[in-house]
């Protein structure tokens, strides 16, 4: 006999084994059940008039919503962002990390000839009769050391602080304009925006207080008297670089410049052309600073400015314009008066004597 799910006649012969067997492998479970499109309404529903049979079911969501995927996006492309600029900057810091800017602090020092002051219509023989006559012609002078990686600043940061100093001393002392003119410009562009107050302020209204000097931020002459007489700029001196901390660089430079000059033809008359010219130095030696901000935007913070400048004459104020002392001429006596010594701020009326070896033997 058969078993109690089988037909009476038993099981069909040459059959799998039973008849359930030939749907073991359909499975309904709960799961499909859920996930199909189609359900039969309860009794109580199709009670309703003209109700159909059964009724569509909204698909149901897989996976995580489009909020979520954009969500996840955001997070991967900022998560690789951020890898690739550790990688691709590694001696960058958070901005705003660096020093305050500092004002400038300055000083300049006439130095007094000890006799008239020798001169002859040759600059070349001047420039070769003088200490400076090794020295070499222009922007030359100022070579570029080679620059060497800090703990946290790269050898092209380094590089760039060398060369925005070495602009910053070729047109404060090298560009005829600034000299003999009154052209400020191509300085005042190199300043970080921090310290444009104090330049402007020293220009507008010059004071010898140690901090609104023209002539401690540029090298310019009284152009009413004074002309240069042979462009070619004698320079010598040197630069380094150093790391004051992980956000600062730190840049010292050490110069000398000899210029050729003579009086103009309104002051000498009609034989300005023929004048005698004479050799004029200037030692300066300039404190930069630089955080990553003024090495993107290729400015600088002038920060000291100690200047040595002869043969001029002690009594003569030297805060706006320098006035040397031209051939045939001699110091005046005297110096600076009204020096108060309860005032507050750096020592500003100094006077130096010019050695006699510094001058050219014409």
């Amino acid at each position: 006999m058969g078993g109690p799910g089988d037909p009476p006649e038993g099981a069909p012969e040459g059959g799998p084994g039973g008849g359930e067997e030939e749907y073991r492998s359909v499975v309904f479970d709960e799961s499909f059940v859920r996930a199909a499109r189609l359900q039969e309404f309860s009794a109580q529903e199709r009670m309703a008039d003209h109700a159909p049979a059964v009724r569509r079911r909204p698909p149901m969501r897989r996976g995580l919503s489009r909020q979520a995927l954009v969500l996840v996006l955001l997070i991967a492309v900022a998560f690789g962002t951020a890898i690739y600029m550790g990688v691709r900057h590694p001696y960058q810091s958070p901005a705003g990390s660096g020093p305050p800017v500092e004002p400038l602090r300055m000083t300049v020092i006439p130095l007094a000839p000890e006799g008239a002051v020798p001169g002859t219509r040759d600059t070349a023989v001047l420039y070769a009769r003088s200490p400076a006559a090794q020295f070499r012609i222009g922007a030359e002078g100022i070579p570029l050391p080679a620059a060497r990686r800090t703990a946290h600043f790269s050898d092209s940061q380094v590089t760039t602080a060398l060369s925005i100093a070495k602009d910053y001393i070729v047109r404060s002392a090298l560009y005829p304009e600034v000299l003999t003119g009154d052209q400020v410009r191509p300085v005042r562009v190199l300043l970080d925006p921090d310290q444009l107050d104090q330049f402007d302020q020293s220009f507008r209204q010059p004071t010898a207080d140690g901090r609104h000097a023209p002539t401690g931020w540029l090298v310019r002459f009284d152009s009413s008297q004074t002309e240069l007489a042979d462009r070619k700029i004698r320079v010598q001196g040197t630069l380094q670089a150093a790391e004051t901390d992980s956000s600062t660089l730190e840049v010292t430079a050490d110069h000398t410049f000899v210029y050729a000059l003579r009086p103009v033809e309104a002051a000498a008359g009609a034989g300005a052309k023929t004048a005698e010219a004479s050799l004029f130095t200037v030692r300066r030696e300039l404190h930069f600073r630089f955080d990553r901000e003024d090495l993107r935007l290729h400015q600088a913070q002038l920060v000291v400015s100690y200047v040595q400048a002869g043969p001029m004459s002690c009594a003569d104020d030297s805060t706006n314009r320098l006035h040397p002392l031209l051939a045939g001429q001699t110091a005046k006596e005297g110096g600076p008066a009204g020096t108060d010594p309860y005032a507050t701020g750096g020592a500003t009326a100094l006077c130096g004597s010019l050695a006699t070896g510094s001058q050219p033997k014409v």
